[in-house]
């Protein structure tokens, strides 16, 4: 099992963070995620490492933005 917390820049609200944790949920491997839209955090929990890149699609594609480096 891996865990990874990203900071997504544009969540405002609990709607924001459903539409995150929908698109994330359908990449390979991830078996939970974990939106704080107060922090800005997305954690992942997986059953393999993730590839950023994934991820970063994932967010782009529910409207937000991945910060790199994260």
């Amino acid at each position: 099992m891996s865990a990874r917390t990203y900071t997504v820049r544009g969540m405002a609200c609990g709607h924001c963070a459903g539409f995150i944790a929908e698109e994330i949920e359908t990449i390979a491997g991830v078996t939970g995620v974990v939106v704080d839209v107060d922090d800005g955090t997305v954690t992942v929990s997986s059953d393999r490492d993730l590839d950023v890149a994934v991820v970063r699609a994932a967010v782009e594609e529910a409207g937000y933005e991945l910060v790199p480096g994260t």
